[in-house]
């Protein structure tokens, strides 16, 4: 294609299964030091947006903004490179699940997401879509309980009514969020399963009735306003067929994992624009910049560069070198 493209024209393209003068690529990651705090979260995003001219923000924000309303307290690390520690949960037993209310999306750490991106819409203005990260319900009950999948595990055992009268809490208050998102300029939505889609984890029958049933109700919420909805299927051995077929834009996954698909068959299997093709944390984090190239380049090959963003499997770790994102950038140049 002779034309240069926009960022968003790249990305649309894409999205659309249409040629691009070339591949969209965009990289994020947490900033356990700056996260806690509207302003500097906003300049470490925008920092690194820049810093590397990616085709769109991902919005990365500390996991548990999610569940700060709920009284779940947590505190940083003080480390950079270690994430914050739960020190207390309003999940005791299997019954406070019915004690959960819904969340106003105008109070609490929720109302500071909103900021956030109303900033990052200040920064980027019309150049490029930036998307905000949601947790489906099981990933959000699991950070209520003190990031405690044991705890979650054990609820479906004890009382599974109990445990979905907590999820659907969780997913009313995340749709209105994710609504009100939309409203502040986000361009749409990046849906984690964070990882309980999976063998191991979740029977195929245990993830339809605990994940299933509030993905879809949650996606098809927002797919009237959402211009960009990104599926993200964490961890190995991923149920990568059982959500194939959500309604969202692009699916990313950890397409060099154990168990999952490469990119070429998870396009061939979806039939939408695939994420991925990074390994954060190996290649990207220890390897040499040639190995990270090599990389890259493998991604392109098995995609053919089409209906492809490079992106990482998953959050890329604090202390990856800028030297392998740059030359990650430059692969696409």
């Amino acid at each position: 294609m002779g034309k240069t493209l926009n960022k968003k024209e790249r990305v649309d393209a894409v999205l659309r299964g249409k040629p691009v003068d070339r591949v969209p690529v965009s990289m994020w990651g947490h900033d356990y030091e700056r996260e806690w705090n509207v302003q500097t979260f906003v300049e470490a995003m925008i920092e690194n947006f820049t810093r590397y001219d990616w085709d769109f923000l991902k919005v990365n924000p500390r996991a548990s903004y999610h569940v700060e309303g709920w009284k779940v307290r947590v505190r940083p690390s003080g480390d950079k490179y270690k994430p914050p520690v739960f020190e207390d949960t309003p999940i005791k037993s299997t019954a406070d699940w019915k004690r959960l209310r819904p969340l106003e999306p105008t109070q609490g750490a929720l109302a500071e997401q909103l900021r956030a991106l109303q900033l990052i819409k200040y920064h980027l203005g019309n150049d490029a879509y930036f998307v905000q990260t949601i947790f489906c319900p099981l990933g959000v009950a699991k950070y209520l309980t003190g990031n405690s999948t044991e705890a979650v595990l054990h609820s479906m055992r004890e009382d599974r009514k109990a445990l979905h009268t907590g999820l659907r809490t969780i997913l009313e208050t995340f749709i209105t969020f994710a609504i009100a998102c939309m409203e502040e300029g986000a361009s749409g939505i990046f849906y984690a399963t964070n990882g309980w889609a999976r063998e191991g984890l979740l029977t195929q029958d245990q993830y339809r009735e605990f994940g299933e049933q509030y993905d879809l109700e949650f996606l098809d919420a927002i797919k009237g306003r959402s211009k960009f909805t990104i599926l993200h299927n964490c961890g190995p051995r991923i149920y990568f067929d059982l959500l194939a077929n959500y309604p969202v834009h692009a699916i990313s996954w950890a397409a060099t994992l154990e168990g999952n698909p490469d990119l070429r068959e998870g396009k061939r299997r979806s039939g939408k624009a695939v994420m991925g093709g990074i390994s954060e944390k190996t290649v990207l984090r220890t390897g040499t910049p040639d190995q990270v190239q090599e990389e890259v380049q493998k991604a392109l090959e098995l995609t053919n560069g089409e209906h492809f963003i490079l992106a990482p499997g998953c959050a890329v770790p604090p202390d990856v070198p800028p030297a392998n994102l740059e030359a990650v950038r430059r692969m696409l140049s």
